[in-house]
């Protein structure tokens, strides 16, 4: 029979779920920063248009493909430095 108590199991267990937590954490943070570094895709300028700062509507322009994204923060972003 095992040594193992249910307080000793469930001690085990809250820092395993903890350890796990950390590591997924730490590895979606890694993701992101690969994202962000990562070069554009296109040559030639993009060009955000500000539709509805309240809204967050930007339309982005892209050699010939235009895209509407909703973004609260990109718009008030975009707004303050268009002052």
């Amino acid at each position: 029979m095992s040594d193992t108590t249910r307080r000793g199991f469930v001690k085990n267990s809250a820092a395993t779920a903890a350890g796990m937590t950390l590591i997924g954490a730490l590895v979606a943070e890694q993701a992101e920063t690969a994202d962000a570094a990562a070069p554009p895709a296109h040559d030639g300028p993009v060009v955000a248009y500000l539709r509805d700062a309240r809204s967050g509507e930007v339309t982005v322009l892209v050699n010939e493909r235009e895209i509407t994204v909703h973004d609260r923060k990109l718009a008030a972003r975009i707004a303050r430095a268009a002052r």
